[in-house]
This record gives structure tokens, sequence and C-alpha cells, in this order.
């Protein structure tokens, strides 16, 4: 199994869990704890779409490339 599947699939698991906590808070609360949790959904949210990008990436470098076929013969 290539790496960059295994980071794909971990960062779109964090980039839903970062929508869900983002989301799941009211606009404008006053409860610092609530806050708090509806921050941390955004930076989750973000780093899951950066790890998400990262494992793209990966997955694009560690294709194998077919090799270089010349044939010079007349």
């Amino acid at each position: 199994m290539k790496t960059g599947f295994p980071v794909i699939i971990i960062g779109i698991v964090m980039f839903a869990s970062g929508l869900v906590m983002f989301y799941s808070i009211e606009l404008g609360q006053t409860d610092p704890f609530l806050r708090l949790i509806k921050n941390i959904g955004t930076f989750i949210g973000l780093a899951g779409m950066g790890v998400t990008l990262a494992g793209i990436l990966l997955n694009l470098i560690s294709k194998s490339k077919q090799p270089i076929q010349e044939n010079f013969d007349v």
C-alpha cells in the first residue's frame, strides 16, 4: 500500500471532524469552552486540508514512471 492513500484518508477525516466541530456550535456563543471548541475545529479543518494536499502530493511523487524506450535502429 502506498504512503499517500492513508495520509489522504487521515486528512479527509481531520477535515470532516473540523467541519463538525465548527458548525455544531452556534455563532456568537459567549461560553469560553464552546468558543474554544469552535476555534479548535477551525484549526483541525485547516490542518486536514493541508494533510490531504500532502497526501495527494506524496501519491503523485511516489508513482513509478515508465522508462523511456529509445529506439535508434535505422
